[in-house]
Order: structure tokens, then C-alpha cells, then sequence
């Protein structure tokens, strides 16, 4: 695995950088592998990275109307 050292990281960031990886139990370093990985992975579907940013958890409790499933399309030479 490789390393990576990070320089001139601003206080303020530091500091809250260290109050999320209490909040989640890990340690600084692991709390930035997570979110390192967070921002370089794809979500799965366009809608994951919507709930993602914009769910519950963020305030916004969306339902959305049933959709009725569509056929697919046939296509031909």
C-alpha cells in the first residue's frame, strides 16, 4: 500500500479533521482514508450521489411518485 504525507494543512482543518474521527470512533488517519476514498470512488447510481448529498441524514426527506416501469426498446439494424 502506498503512503502519503499531507503538508500545510490549515489548523482550523486539523481541528475538525480530529473532532469527525472522534464523532465516528476511528482514528485521524483512518477518518482520511474514508473520506479519501469516498471522494475518488463513483457512486453505484446517480441517484446513491443524490442521497448521498441531499438525504435524510442532510435534512431533505424526499418521496418520490412511483414510476410505472417502461418496456425496453428493441433496436435493429
Amino acid at each position: 500500500m502506498a503512503n502519503l504525507s499531507i503538508r500545510k494543512l490549515d489548523d482550523e482543518v486539523f481541528e475538525q479533521l480530529r473532532i469527525r474521527a472522534v464523532r465516528n470512533g476511528v482514528s485521524m488517519e483512518e477518518e482520511v482514508r474514508r473520506i479519501i476514498t469516498t471522494a475518488v470512488s463513483a457512486p453505484d447510481q446517480l441517484g446513491d450521489f443524490f442521497v448521498g448529498l441531499f438525504g435524510r441524514e442532510h435534512g431533505v426527506d424526499l418521496e418520490l411518485p412511483a414510476q410505472p416501469l417502461h418496456e425496453p426498446i428493441e433496436i435493429t439494424d
